[in-house]
């Protein structure tokens, strides 16, 4: 079982996330997000797929680019944190990806098709860990932190999102 790290062991950043996620398993956290929240996008309208509830905000269909890239590179962090690689990486641009994931030109089906093969392959990653692959520091975005941190990150970014999907969206 993945436990959540302790907040004292987290970024700031991480802590309003993290908080978000109510189960203390990181891979029953991400089952319960991957079935939740496939059934959310699977009951929007074709004709709030391109919607965005104020100008200069984000579609529906870039909100779940946005998981997915958020995902893939949250676990990539993971992975070489994990691999006990101490190299600090950079952060990434979430509008520049945004603008540039061509959700316009996509259906909603084909970006959750992707979501399932990420979700899939994230739970894959976390699943083959042991505590110390888990807890081995490395630095993100100028913010030191840990794979059993990145996990917790991914499944209280992707509930935040989908809380704002929730609200403002549908």
């Amino acid at each position: 079982m993945i436990t959540k790290p302790d907040i004292t062991t987290i970024p700031d950043y991480f802590v309003y996330y993290t908080g978000l996620v109510q189960q203390n398993n990181l891979v029953e956290a991400l089952a319960k997000n991957y079935g939740t929240n496939l059934e959310l996008f699977a009951s929007i309208p074709v004709e709030k797929e391109n919607f965005a509830y104020a100008p200069g905000k984000w579609t529906v269909k870039q909100v779940l680019s946005h998981l997915i890239d958020t995902e893939r590179v949250f676990s990539y962090r993971a992975l070489r944190f994990s691999r006990r690689d101490s190299t600090d990486l950079p952060g990434y641009d979430e509008n520049l990806f945004a603008d540039n994931s061509n959700t316009e030109n996509m259906m909603l089906e084909r970006l959750m098709e992707e979501y399932r093969c990420v979700r899939k392959s994230t739970l894959s990653l976390f699943e083959a860990m042991n505590d110390e692959m888990l807890d081995f520091r490395g630095t993100a975005n100028q913010m030191e932190c840990s794979a059993r941190s990145l996990g917790f990150m991914i499944a209280g970014h992707e509930i935040h999102h989908c809380n704002v999907l929730k609200q403002r969206y549908l």
